[in-house]
């Protein structure tokens, strides 16, 4: 019965974006479709976490064949709850876009195109998440570039389009260096599929398996954004429409870094570059949050913030531990929720005030109390303030990196360690400082006092490249804030359930912890 759903989570958008792209002509029927697959798809993810959690992970052999000659799909627990978080975010994001699409009479998110191509996305996501080898999760990537290049240049404004071209250049390289991978590792090994790969790869020379291993990492850390290869984000995620921008920054960076959970642990687990991790997790959180306080754009000093926090997670992986991989799990689900939601927030701010920059925005607690309200919760969670998911996650962090100091632990230097926790700590407090800035000029600040703030604050901080002018509406279409608020009461949840979460994240990684169990589901014979 779970293995049977296993392929609906792909299947299901793919069918969803043909049927949308022969509807093209009718509008509602198009928004039914797409909303009713994504929300199957949800329940379908809810289904397969509940089943892999008690009666252990799913794997489907494509078309019978057996691995590793056919495609294998693998679903284990941090399979689920990837599957299950981003078709929550996918759904609820989508309704965002319709609700701005009815207001805007489709100027920003034609119906035509939009929905046809966020499913496709939706698809490549998914089938990343359930990949069994390094090909079929290439061709996940590969989903995901096309689809994100349509959407990503809607409206075909300059803008977006030189945005869209130092994306898609940034993510062919990714590709290529992961495609050169993938045809080094099969020449090696004769083969792509993770599991077998776990025990082919140990038996080649260390110098070879070094070089492979880095290879994979750098296309994975251009998807997922980390330092140094994290350049092309703050230019090219901010142009795009609000529900667009949520999806990529809430999700598409988190799929690289899964990529990244998944080769440390199933492929090359015997492999040490804790060091190197640690090295660039601390760098990647310092070099992102700093660029943040330069931003008076809040779309790119969330897309700066949106770099930073990924060194939590590069961080955990660094750790090479069972609870730093708890902590991980926990942190990449908070993340892709709290800054989905701030993203649709900064959508929602931008429609009522005309601007999201803090030298053109003021007054904005009077004049909509509940849209402060909505930014202000998860601003706080990102920044890491108690009791909240964010300062959960990144205590389990820090408590995992103090464990990982001990002399017996798989995880780098303890003085780096301590490094990195300094440096997370610093992050977060900077973090909480910038978004409380804005919220403090947007918000708080009174119509009046704009003029004498505009001529210090532009000597100090960078308005973004280009910026588009947006008549301000002073109305939100009621699915715009619906849909926000219903990620916020998820946000708010993620605190509300943490000991059930951190649990179950906790089990993810303990299977992760152990290769031997993933080689063994997927060749229950013993690999040959």
């Amino acid at each position: 019965m779970t293995a049977s759903l296993v392929p609906l989570v792909v299947l299901l958008p793919l069918l969803g974006a043909a049927t949308t792209l022969v509807l093209g002509r009718h509008r509602r029927a198009q928004i039914a479709v797409a909303v009713g697959v994504l929300t199957a798809v949800t329940a379908i993810a809810a289904v397969l976490l509940v089943m892999v959690d008690t009666t252990g992970p799913a794997v489907v052999y494509v078309g019978g064949w057996d691995a590793p000659w056919g495609i294998t799909l693998v679903v284990d627990r941090l399979s689920a709850i990837m599957l299950l978080i981003s078709a929550i975010m996918l759904v609820v994001v989508l309704v965002y876009s319709v609700g701005q699409g009815i207001a805007d009479q489709h100027r920003e998110t034609p119906v035509s195109i939009f929905h046809p191509s966020y499913l496709i996305l939706s698809a490549g996501v998914f089938n990343a998440f359930i990949a069994g080898d390094l090909f079929n999760l290439y061709v996940g990537f590969e989903i995901l570039l096309a689809a994100s290049y349509v959407l990503l240049t809607l409206g075909g404004t300059g803008e977006r389009i030189r945005a869209g071209v130092t994306y898609i250049i940034t993510s062919l390289v990714s590709s290529l260096f992961f495609l050169s991978a993938i045809a080094l590792i099969y020449g090696a090994t004769g083969t792509a599929n993770i599991a077998q790969l776990s025990v082919r790869l140990a038996e080649l020379p260390d110098d070879v398996q070094l070089i492979l291993h880095l290879l994979l990492l750098m296309a994975f850390g251009i998807k997922a954004a980390v330092f140094p290869l994290s350049f092309w984000l703050p230019d090219s995620y901010p142009t795009a429409p609000a529900p667009v921008t949520a999806v990529f920054a809430g999700l598409l960076t988190k799929v690289g870094v899964y990529s990244i959970i998944r080769t440390e642990t199933s492929i090359f687990s015997a492999s040490d570059l804790s060091g190197l991790f640690l090295v660039i997790g601390g760098l990647t959180m310092l070099i992102g949050i700093l660029g943040a306080l330069t931003q008076a754009d809040i779309k790119r000093l969330l897309s700066f913030t949106l770099v930073s926090h990924i060194g939590y997670m590069i961080f955990g992986i660094g750790l090479a531990s069972v609870l730093g991989l708890t902590a991980t799990i926990y942190y990449v689900v908070h993340h892709i929720t709290v800054q989905t939601t701030l993203f649709l927030t900064t959508g929602l701010i931008e429609r009522f005030g005309g601007a999201t920059s803090i030298n053109r925005l003021a007054g904005l607690l009077k004049a909509s109390p509940l849209l402060a309200v909505l930014f202000f919760i998860p601003a706080l969670n990102l920044g890491g303030i108690p009791p909240f998911s964010g300062f959960l996650g990144k205590v389990g962090l820090f408590v995992a990196g103090a464990q990982g100091t001990a002399a017996d632990a798989p995880s780098g230097p303890a003085w780096l360690i301590w490094v990195v926790i300094a440096a997370g700590a610093a992050t977060s407090l900077v973090t909480l400082y910038a978004l409380t800035r804005f919220w403090n000029m947007a918000f708080w600040r009174r119509r009046d006092e704009l003029e004498g703030y505009e001529s210090v604050l532009l000597e100090s901080v960078l308005e973004a490249p280009e910026g588009v002018t947006v008549t301000a509406t002073r109305t939100t279409p009621v699915l715009m804030i619906v849909a926000t608020a219903t990620l916020v009461i998820v946000t708010v949840s993620l605190t509300v359930f943490a000991g059930p979460l951190f649990d179950l994240a906790g089990r993810a990684a303990e299977g992760l912890g152990d290769p031997s169990i993933y080689v063994s589901l997927v060749f229950p014979g013993g690999v040959q």
